[in-house]
C-alpha cells in the first residue's frame, strides 16, 4: 500500500497517521473503522463482482467509499495495519449457526495483530454486531466491551473427535463468544487473502448463505449504538438496546438513507437475489 493510499484510507477513517503501531492506535483505528466503513453485502444484490485483491478492495472501500463484508473489510484493514507497522496474520473462522452447527470452512476472516507495546490482539471490523475494540488474544477470562462481554477460550472436541481441530493445545482452535453465546470458532494457523476466495464465492451465490437473503448495511454510531438498513427497513439501536424502526416507502427514500446515513451513493436500489435457507 503506497503512502498516498494510506493517507487516503486514514482520511476515510478520520484519523491521523499513528506515530507507532501501538495498542492505543490500534483501538482508535478499529473503532473508527466500525463507525465510518459500513458492514454491507450490497455488491451481491447489485450484481457486482467481489475480488479479494488488495488493489480492488482499496478501490472499493477508499476510492468509492463503500463498505463490504468480512473478507473485504478485514482484508483491506489488515493490509492497512501491516503498512503502518503492525504484525498482522489473517485467520479463518467458522460461524456458529442454528443448534450450534459450524459454518463452512473459510466462513469468516478475522485478524491477529501484534503491537509494539501490548502483545497480540484479535481485531475484527467485518462481523456486524461484535466487539467495538480489539480483544486481548491471550486472555481467557471475560473481556468487557461496549458491544458486550466477550471471551476467547480453547475450543472443545470437534465433530471429528479431536480437540478443536488438533490434538495439540498450542495449535487448537479457539471459540469466541459474546454474552455467553459462541459466535465463531477461530483457527490459529495464518492464512493468505486468496485462501478465502471459495468462502466469498459461496456466501455470494449459495441460497444457503444468509448474505443472499436481503441487502444489509450497518455501522456503529458515534454514541456506541448501531444503525442498520436491511432491505427497506431502517433500525436505529441506542447504546442501551432500545430500537426505533422505519420502513422506507420509495426507492428515492432508500437511496437517500444509503447516502445520508452511510455515505454510500448508489444509482439503483439493491434487489435481493434470493432467499437463504440456512447458513
Amino acid at each position: 500500500m503506497s503512502t498516498a493510499e494510506v493517507d487516503a484510507y486514514l482520511r476515510r477513517l478520520g484519523v491521523g497517521q499513528p506515530a507507532w503501531p501501538t495498542v492505543d492506535a490500534l483501538r482508535e483505528l478499529h473503532l473508527r473503522h466500525l463507525e465510518t466503513v459500513p458492514f454491507e453485502n450490497l455488491s451481491i444484490h447489485l450484481g457486482e463482482e467481489i475480488v479479494l485483491e488488495e488493489k480492488r478492495l482499496l478501490d472499493k472501500v477508499v476510492g468509492t467509499r463503500r463498505g463490504g463484508f468480512c473478507y473485504e473489510l478485514n482484508g483491506v484493514f489488515g493490509a492497512l495495519l501491516a503498512t503502518l507497522g503492525y504484525d498482522v496474520q489473517l485467520l479463518a473462522a467458522r460461524g456458529y449457526g442454528d443448534e450450534g452447527r459450524l459454518g463452512i470452512p473459510y466462513d469468516h476472516l478475522a485478524l491477529r495483530v501484534r503491537t509494539v507495546d501490548g502483545g497480540d490482539w484479535l481485531a475484527d471490523v467485518g462481523f456486524g454486531t461484535h466487539f467495538h475494540l480489539p480483544l486481548a488474544f491471550g486472555e481467557r477470562g471475560e473481556q468487557e466491551d461496549p458491544g458486550g462481554a466477550f471471551r476467547i477460550a480453547e475450543a472443545g472436541v470437534d465433530a471429528a473427535g479431536v480437540r478443536g481441530g488438533s490434538d495439540r493445545v498450542e495449535v487448537a482452535d479457539l471459540d469466541v463468544s459474546r454474552n455467553g453465546r459462541p459466535v465463531y470458532r477461530l483457527e490459529v494457523r495464518p492464512r493468505v487473502l486468496a485462501d478465502f476466495t471459495a468462502g466469498a464465492w459461496w456466501h455470494s451465490t449459495s441460497p444457503a448463505s444468509h448474505f443472499t437473503r436481503s441487502p444489509v448495511c450497518s455501522r456503529i454510531t458515534g454514541d456506541g449504538g448501531r444503525i442498520t438498513l436491511s432491505g427497506r427497513r431502517l433500525t436505529v439501536t441506542a447504546p442501551d438496546g432500545t430500537r426505533r424502526e422505519h420502513e422506507a416507502g420509495t426507492d428515492e427514500e432508500v437511496l437517500a438513507l444509503y447516502r445520508e446515513r452511510f455515505g454510500i451513493v448508489l444509482d439503483t436500489v439493491p434487489t435481493a437475489r434470493g432467499t437463504g435457507t440456512g447458513g
